[in-house]
């Protein structure tokens, strides 16, 4: 485990993918510290690699699909369900929040297999999971490249990171002066 985590990080920092700075996450928080996994994306060797990782996670669970949520699940998404031999779907938004377009269906029972970037909170991953639910799936796990949440991700059924790195995350109205000192940036996700 502790080769593939530093097989990970290697990937990330050889990509320009971890950044250092003052960053505003999703989910509102505040961190020194940012996956910008678009950046990772950039190299398909390396998502070819980190599919490959993120796969070998996944003994035991079945799915018959893969949904990701647009932006950050497309490319690692699309990988792992071409890797796996199965049928690839993503959700994107549409008046703020996730929706299934273009034409994309679930049916009924379906094991579908949610892939994700970077969590924090999980937010988008319960927006996918309620899509499955609302089709008749059922949602196999949810793998993703980092699970930044420190633990506090919690859903009910199984979460698969490649990787686990918890940096710290702050309200905007509490962060520690030298992070307030440097101007904060949205580099999106």
């Amino acid at each position: 485990m502790a080769d593939t985590d530093a097989e990970v990080l290697s990937l990330f920092e050889q990509t320009g993918a971890l950044l250092s700075g003052h960053f505003i996450l999703r989910s509102g928080l505040r961190s020194p510290r940012f996956f910008q996994c678009a950046r990772v994306c950039e190299d398909l060797a390396a998502v070819e690699r980190l599919a490959t990782l993120l796969l070998a996670r996944l003994s035991g669970i079945r799915f018959r699909s893969v949904l990701a949520p647009a932006m950050g699940g497309l490319v690692i998404g699309q990988e792992v369900a071409r890797q796996a031999g199965v049928r690839y779907r993503f959700a994107e938004k549409e008046e703020g929040r996730l929706v299934l377009r273009r034409g994309f269906k679930l049916q009924p029972g379906e094991e579908v297999l949610i892939v994700e970037d970077v969590i924090t909170r999980g937010g988008r991953v319960d927006e996918c999971a309620a899509l499955i639910k609302q089709a008749g799936g059922t949602v196999a796990g949810v793998a993703v490249l980092v699970d930044r949440s420190g633990g506090q991700a919690r859903f009910a059924f199984p979460l698969l990171p490649l990787l686990e790195m918890n940096f710290p995350t702050y309200p905007p109205d509490q962060l520690p002066p030298e992070l307030a000192a440097i101007p904060a940036v949205k580099p999106g996700s």
